[in-house]
């Protein structure tokens, strides 16, 4: 066991997760191409992209706890 490399799971669930949530995805780089040109650094798309994390996160919950032992 000292000779086996740990992994994280989750960073394959997510990465599996990812493509389960391309229209929060696509409304995050939306959001980045609208606000790109400006300089008041008011806008931002802090919003959209938690979104997004929520949707993977979602989608890793419920895998994520089989794989733990």
């Amino acid at each position: 066991m000292a000779d086996e490399e740990l992994t994280d799971p989750k960073l394959y669930l997510e990465e599996t997760c990812k493509p389960k949530c391309v229209k929060p995805f696509w409304e995050y780089q939306a959001c980045i191409k609208r606000i790109k040109g400006d300089e008041s650094g008011q806008k931002h798309c802090t919003g959209q992209y938690f979104d997004y994390l929520k949707c993977v996160d979602e989608c890793v919950a419920l895998k994520l706890f089989d794989k733990l032992k």
